[in-house]
């Protein structure tokens, strides 16, 4: 694959990337998405269809990853990278979805950080920002 399809490539998976973000009102139900745009100084959680809120999480994470483990193959073209990789990813969502879970039933008016930031992990590609450069220096090693 040349370089300048390469950078093609991954420009149009990071345009979906940013679809994903641009359009979440649109393609998800997280009613947590206006909760923490106009938070207060004791909030209450809103009410909400965790099933739904779960599921949509999960998709836009199931979402998130197929298109960074896309990315980390054009990058790198490198089948071990991509299975540690989707390794990295599984781990990731089986310890931080029940975290969630937890935090959402258990979360108390005005202590909703741990939540956001667990919540944030999951629908963001940010895992992808860590592995790029991490697998960068381990390959120039």
């Amino acid at each position: 694959m040349s370089k300048l399809l390469k950078i093609a490539a991954v420009l149009v998976l990071l345009f979906l990337l940013m679809g994903i973000r641009g359009y979440e009102d649109q393609l998800f139900y997280d009613p947590l998405l206006t909760f923490f745009k106009s938070i207060q100084e004791k909030p209450i959680l809103p009410e909400m269809d965790l099933v739904m809120l779960f599921l949509n999480v999960s998709l836009r994470f199931a979402m998130n990853t197929i298109i960074s483990l896309a990315i980390l193959w054009i990058i790198f073209q490198n089948k071990d990278i991509v299975r540690l990789s989707v390794i990295l990813y599984l781990v990731l969502i089986i310890v931080l979805l029940p975290v969630f879970f937890v935090l959402v039933n258990a979360s108390e008016g005005g202590q909703h950080m741990t939540l956001f930031y667990v919540r944030r992990f999951l629908i963001q590609p940010i895992f992808l920002l860590i592995l790029i450069p991490a697998f960068y220096f381990q390959k120039k090693k």
